[in-house]
C-alpha cells in the first residue's frame, strides 16, 4: 500500500468556542486538539501531513517541523480548503482528508481506512458510521452492489425522503481519494448553493458521473469522529479521551481507584502495580514507576517518580523523586527539587531547586530552597534556608548525617559539614565544621517574680513605664 498524503482541514474560525485562542489550539488532555489529529496521521504512516489553515497563520507556531502548512486565503468551503493543499498532493498517491477537530481519530483506524481504500480500488472511499440517532448527519445511500450512490443531507425539512431519514449509516466527514481523481474533480466543484461555497462531498457525484467507484468503509466506533465545535463538545471529547487513556493504563496493570475523579494527560507514563487514588491530576510529561501510590488529592506536573514512591495530598511540578521517596501530605515540590532514594519530605514542607540526599528527612513545616543536603540527614521542624538577600539567590550546603534542631534558619551562602549538629532556634550565618554543634541564639536569662510584678503594674493607673 502506498503511503497516503493526509490533509487536515483546520482553517475554520471556531467562533462557537467564544475564545481568543484558535479552536484547534485548545488543550485536550495535555495536547492541543490539532496535535491529536496530526499524531493520528503520523500513526497511519502518512508520507506527508498537510494542515490547511487560515491566512493569519495562527496555527503555524504549534506545528511540528515536518508538517506542511497550506493557507486557505478565504473561507470558501471544504473543497476550496483542499484546493489550497493541491500543491502538496501527489497524483499517484492516495489522499486522506479529515477535519482537525476530530481528536479521537487514531492512527490505527486511519491506517485500516487507507488499507480498505487501497483494497477496493475506488476513486473515493468514505468513512461511515451507524448512529442510533443520526439527526443532522448526511445519510449514506448505497447501491445494490454496496457502493455509495449518494449522500443525502438532512439540514432542512424536505432534504430527504422519509425512507432516507430511516437510514442510520451517516457520513463522518473523513475521505480517502485517489490523488489524481481528487485533483481533477476539485476543478469541477461548483458553488451553486445558499452559502456560495465549494463543498468536498460534491466531489463524490462528479466521480460517479465519470464512472468511477465511490465506496464506504464502516467503522463501529462512533467516537472516532466525535467533533469539537464548542465548549460543550470539548467536555464530551475530554470525557471520552479520559476513558480511553485510563483504560490503556488499567490494561497495563495500573490501579485507578476512581476513574471519574481522576485526570491523566495523554503523555503520562505509569508503571504496573502503581495505585492512583481518587482526585489526582497527572499532567504533561509526568513519569511514574511501578509499585507507587499517588494521592488521594495529588497533582503531578512534568514530574519524574521512581518505583515505590508515595505522594498523598501534595502538589509536585518539574521535580524528580527516586525509588522509595515519599512526599506529603500537604507538601509542595517546585521545579528543580530532587529527592534521592528513600528521602522523605513531610507535612507542610516546600522544596525548590534543591537536592535532598538518600534517606534524608525533612519531616514538617520547613522551606528548603536552593540547597544541597547530603544523605542520612534529619532536618528539624520549621527549618528555613534563607536563600535570598534581596538581590540574588544563594545556596545552602548541608552535609551527610547532619542533625538540625527545630526552628533553625540557615542564612545562605552557608555550609554545614558532615555529622554536624545545629541547636534549636539558631540562626546559622557562618559555616559549621564537620562534627561540630552550631549554636547561634541569645543566651537565656530568667527574670524572677516577673508575673507578680506585671500584675501589680497593671493594677496601677496609669501603668508605670
Amino acid at each position: 500500500m502506498t503511503a497516503p498524503v493526509v490533509v487536515i482541514l483546520a482553517a475554520g474560525q471556531g467562533t462557537r468556542m467564544r475564545s481568543a485562542t484558535p479552536k484547534l489550539l485548545h488543550p485536550l488532555c495535555g495536547r492541543p486538539l490539532l496535535a491529536w489529529t496530526v499524531d493520528a496521521a503520523r500513526g497511519a504512516g502518512a508520507a506527508k501531513v498537510v494542515v490547511v489553515g487560515g491566512p493569519d497563520r495562527a496555527l503555524a507556531p504549534g506545528l511540528p517541523e515536518d508538517v506542511v502548512l497550506a493557507v486557505q486565503q478565504e473561507a470558501r468551503g471544504t473543497a476550496d480548503a483542499v484546493l489550497a493543499a493541491a500543491g502538496q498532493i501527489d497524483r499517484d498517491a492516495p489522499v486522506i482528508v479529515l477535519n482537525g477537530d476530530v481528536p479521537l481519530m487514531t492512527g490505527e483506524s486511519l491506517h485500516q481506512f487507507a488499507a480498505a481504500h487501497a483494497a477496493n480500488g475506488a476513486a473515493a472511499t468514505m468513512l461511515t458510521m451507524v448512529l442510533p440517532d443520526p439527526s443532522g448527519y448526511g445519510r449514506v445511500v448505497r447501491a445494490a452492489d454496496g457502493a455509495v450512490e449518494r449522500v443525502v443531507e438532512t439540514k432542512k425539512p424536505g432534504d430527504a425522503t422519509p425512507a432516507e431519514l430511516e437510514i442510520k449509516e451517516v457520513n463522518s466527514g473523513v475521505y480517502a481519494f485517489a490523488g489524481g481523481d481528487l485533483l481533477d474533480a476539485l476543478g469541477e466543484v461548483g458553488s451553486d448553493n445558499a452559502q456560495g461555497e465549494l463543498y468536498l462531498p460534491d466531489v463524490l457525484p462528479i466521480l460517479r458521473a465519470k464512472g468511477r467507484s465511490v465506496r464506504a468503509h464502516l467503522v463501529d466506533d462512533a467516537g472516532l469522529t466525535l467533533g469539537v465545535n464548542d465548549r460543550g463538545d470539548l467536555a464530551k471529547v475530554h470525557a471520552e479521551a479520559q476513558r480511553r487513556i485510563q483504560a490503556r493504563h488499567m490494561a497495563a496493570g495500573v490501579t485507578i481507584v476512581d476513574p471519574g475523579s481522576t485526570v491523566i494527560d495523554v503523555g503520562v507514563e505509569i508503571g504496573p502495580d502503581t495505585v492512583i487514588a481518587p482526585f489526582c491530576s497527572l499532567h504533561g510529561s509526568t513519569r511514574i514507576g511501578s509499585g507507587s501510590t499517588i494521592g488521594p488529592q495529588t497533582t503531578l506536573i512534568d514530574a519524574t517518580l521512581g518505583d515505590g514512591v508515595a505522594v498523598p495530598h501534595s502538589y509536585l511540578t518539574s521535580c524528580t523523586l527516586e525509588d522509595g521517596a515519599s512526599v506529603g501530605p500537604f507538601a509542595y515540590l517546585r521545579p528543580g527539587a530532587v529527592l534521592r532514594e528513600g528521602a522523605k519530605v513531610g507535612t507542610f514542607v516546600e522544596v525548590k531547586n534543591s537536592d535532598i540526599g538518600a534517606g534524608t528527612k525533612v519531616p514538617h513545616l520547613s522551606y528548603i530552597g536552593d540547597a544541597d543536603i547530603g544523605e542520612g540527614s534529619n532536618i528539624g521542624a520549621a527549618t528555613i534556608t534563607a536563600n535570598y538577600d534581596g538581590r540574588r539567590k544563594h545556596r545552602t550546603t548541608i552535609g551527610a548525617r547532619v542533625k538540625s534542631g527545630v526552628d533553625v534558619s540557615f542564612v545562605a551562602p552557608v555550609s554545614v559539614g558532615d555529622d554536624a549538629w545545629t541547636a534549636a532556634g539558631s540562626v546559622i550565618t557562618e559555616d559549621v565544621p564537620e562534627g561540630a554543634l552550631g549554636v547561634a541564639r541569645a543566651r537565656q536569662r530568667n527574670i524572677e517574680g516577673y508575673s507578680e510584678r506585671k500584675k501589680e503594674n497593671e493594677d496601677q493607673w496609669p501603668p508605670q513605664q
